[in-house]
């Protein structure tokens, strides 16, 4: 078991000791529309893992319920998914559809009880009837048809009798509930579609809120574990259950935050227009945070486990930097896989005062990885070198081949060039060099001082592929459409050359290219006559604005070696700081890296945590907006004070301010050394989450753009995010975005 213990699995510790269930029961219950993302790996970790801790079960649920979007396709991506995490369930995978006869049933029983009702009003008058945050709904006439009248509509219902959307099935619950979910929910509607597992047997299909929580009450599940978008359903799930006077045990609902990341989009929705657009090549494109996009781009399970071991299970929402994935997986190959020499780019280089050829001893790892393999390595009088490995007229500290500096070729000679060759157009096609004999690695005794190592390949034995560079989707941390794709997410090299021991070993192993980043042979397009090598991730983070580099920057700053792309290794104290962030703290690998690697950021941090215990929000300010301002000032020089800080970062946690207005805030105190929460009240930046204030506003930008409001409803859910920005636009950016959202899909229904 996880030696930190979450919110989840303090609840079912607590339930096992008071005896309320004798096992633990968990499901993972999809829908199967789309491939599985990221946020589904987080899920399927959680119901698994915690079955698998407790002794219990978990059983793999298809929430088949929408003939209109689901397909076969889609459920047995998620069943490799979960297979290729690691997990297993029963020998069978269990299905809503299995239960439509009971469901069905259940419904009858509302209707008799007196609990339900059929609905005649079309949606735009539900929608309408359903009132608002501030304003109780009204019932519809309709609710007072009688039982019989009732049960005969839902029978006819049933069999096909009526059109998509003239009837509706409703719990009779309160049109005045706070909870706008409980203002008589839909229970079934009419849908005229072939189902994939029932084919045409019904026309009636139960609603998510109604088949949810009587699956799990038949498949006998505990713990119904969901994230956080369903908190307002569980008043449903428990009426439903309460109304029917089921016998005990039941399950209940426990919520928990779902996995939002930047840099890319987890709607099943978006993700389809992606696919469906051909903007990226099917579900399993390695640039879609999809479990097949990531399988095939070459991460492994491992990585992404310890990556959702590492964000852990939290009760508020947040967004995860993508960072921290690619730390994770970087993480899991650096003692893994094989390192060996790619060129992207080749560069001839005849070495004149060579003659034969060789084969040369190679480590497949360096000394301090504890894994043993070498490979023997080809040398000849002609090679290959990466074309930026050469520069005619270098700049300061270019530590790589020169006309007037040698270098090492890795595993083999140093090297001096002695002539450029060029075309007529002036591009360098050929460099003469010379080797020195006596600079054999391993054997060196030449004297010849030089500070960098660079990758080759031998011209004759060396092997030709394609190679194709993934980066990220999007260029914009917070993508709102299509306009935010990154152009440069996908760039394929058709000539790029590679050692010969790469296509000699198990296609399917992964490699790292020295200095170029971790690599896949593609498993879909991968062939003997045409290798193909997926680009997994860099050796490290090249995006990132916010942090430092994971190599420290000595103050003075000292000259670098660039010798194999390989990241400094911590020392004793900030290897202790590391482990102390990441595990008593709760910190991402990320951000506990920057922080442990820089002394004063670490100071200002601890002493920041002295004054008010938020361990992750003070990290993720000091390892960001603090480190920027160290990027140019010493620590004596700053403005603002770490108690300060934690002032700060206390008021986002109580909700006085937003994120976006922290960073405002943060700005000006970096340069006056105000208070924030003067900052705060001078310039009136608390955060509006009152729905009277609210209100009003938004009903002014939607009655001022009524064009907009119409293409919504036509379909258009894009909108939804203008008129959002619009409010806080208008507010100045104070506006609470979650009240806001919820406010504004309301309204636009």
């Amino acid at each position: 078991m996880s030696e930190s213990k979450d919110f989840l699995r303090t609840i079912v510790e607590e339930d096992l000791k008071s005896g309320k269930y004798k096992e633990v029961v968990t499901r993972f219950p999809p829908e199967p529309n789309g491939f599985p993302h990221i946020g589904h790996a987080k899920s399927i970790v959680i119901n698994f893992g915690i079955a698998r801790d407790y002794h219990g079960r978990c059983y793999l649920r298809m929430d088949d319920t929408n003939p209109t979007t689901e397909d076969t396709k889609y459920v047995e991506a998620l069943k490799d998914a979960v297979h290729w995490l690691g997990f297993d369930w029963d020998d069978t995978v269990y299905y809503t559809s299995d239960y439509f006869p009971k469901l069905y049933d259940y419904a009858v029983a509302l209707i008799k009880m007196g609990k339900a009702y059929v609905d005649s009003l079309n949606e735009e008058e539900i929608r309408e009837y359903r009132g608002t945050v501030t304003e109780p709904g009204r019932r519809s006439k309709y609710a007072q048809r009688s039982v019989e009248e009732n049960l005969d509509l839902f029978e006819r219902m049933k069999k096909g009798e009526f059109k998509d959307g003239e009837h509706v099935l409703r719990a009779k619950i309160d049109m005045s509930a706070a909870n706008m979910q409980m203002r008589d929910p839909l229970l079934y509607r009419i849908r005229h579609a072939h189902h994939f597992r029932t084919g045409n047997t019904w026309a009636v299909y139960p609603m998510y809120d109604f088949a949810h929580c009587l699956s799990d009450y038949i498949e006998g599940i505990t713990h119904s574990l969901c994230t956080l978008e369903f908190e307002n359903n569980r008043d449903i799930y428990d009426w439903v259950l309460d109304t029917l006077e089921l016998e005990p045990p039941r399950p209940y609902q426990y919520e928990f935050a779902r996995l939002s990341m930047n840099y890319t989009v987890m709607s099943k929705r978006k993700l389809l227009e992606l696919v469906e657009g051909k903007y990226v090549n099917g579900w399993d494109d390695p640039r879609l945070p999809t479990i097949a996009g990531y399988k095939r781009r070459g991460y492994t399970p491992e990585s992404i486990l310890n990556f959702c071991d590492q964000i852990g299970v939290a009760k508020a929402n947040s967004t995860v930097d993508v960072a921290q994935l690619e730390f994770a997986i970087r993480d899991d190959l650096n003692t893994k896989v094989p390192r060996v020499m790619c060129v992207l780019d080749p560069l001839k280089v005849t070495i004149e005062n060579y003659e034969g050829s060789e084969a040369l001893d190679a480590s497949y790892y360096p000394d301090d990885v504890p894994k043993e393999g070498s490979r023997k390595m080809p040398f000849s009088k002609e090679i290959y070198i990466d074309r930026e490995d050469f520069n005619e007229n270098p700049p300061k500290g270019y530590y790589r081949l020169t006309p007037e500096q040698p270098v090492r070729l890795k595993h083999a000679y140093i090297i001096t060039c002695k002539e450029v060759i060029k075309d007529a157009d002036g591009k360098i096609t050929e460099i003469k060099a010379e080797y020195h004999p006596e600079s054999k690695s391993g054997s060196d005794t030449s004297g010849i001082k030089v500070k960098s190592a660079i990758q080759w390949v031998d011209a004759a034995q060396a092997k030709k592929v394609e190679v194709r560079l993934y980066d990220r989707l999007y260029s914009s941390e917070a993508p709102e459409g299509m306009e935010d794709l990154n152009p440069n997410s996908l760039q394929v090299i058709k000539n790029a050359l590679v050692e010969p021991a790469v296509i000699t070993e198990k296609p399917d192993e992964r490699f790292q290219f020295e200095r170029e980043g971790y690599f896949y042979a593609d498993p879909v397009d991968y062939t003997d006559e045409k290798p193909v090598f997926n680009k997994i991730v860099g050796l490290k983070d090249s995006w990132s604005k916010k942090k430092r580099s994971s190599e420290p920057v000595p103050k003075p700053k000292a000259k670098k070696v660039q010798v194999d792309g390989e990241v400094v290794p911590m020392n004793e104290a900030e290897q202790a700081l590391f482990d102390k962030y990441t595990g008593e703290l709760g910190l991402n690998s990320e951000v506990a890296n920057t922080l442990a690697r820089d002394t004063q950021l670490s100071s200002l941090y601890e002493e920041s945590l002295s004054v008010f215990n938020s361990p992750v929000l003070l990290a993720n300010i000091v390892a960001n907006e603090v480190a920027r301002e160290l990027k140019e000032k010493q620590l004596n020089e700053l403005k603002f004070n770490a108690k300060q800080i934690a002032q700060l970062v206390k008021m986002v946690d109580d909700e006085t301010i937003s994120n976006k207005i922290a960073k405002q805030v943060f700005e000006q105190m970096a340069k006056t050394g105000e208070d924030p929460t003067q900052i705060v009240k001078t310039k009136g930046l608390v955060q509006i989450s009152d729905p009277a204030i609210i209100s009003p506003i938004i009903d002014e930008i939607i009655a001022k753009n009524p064009d907009n409001v119409a293409k919504f409803k036509a379909g258009n859910t894009k909108l939804l995010g203008f008129f959002v920005g619009q409010v806080l636009k208008t507010t100045g950016g104070k506006a609470n975005p979650k009240v806001v959202n919820e406010l504004v899909a309301e309204k636009l229904k």
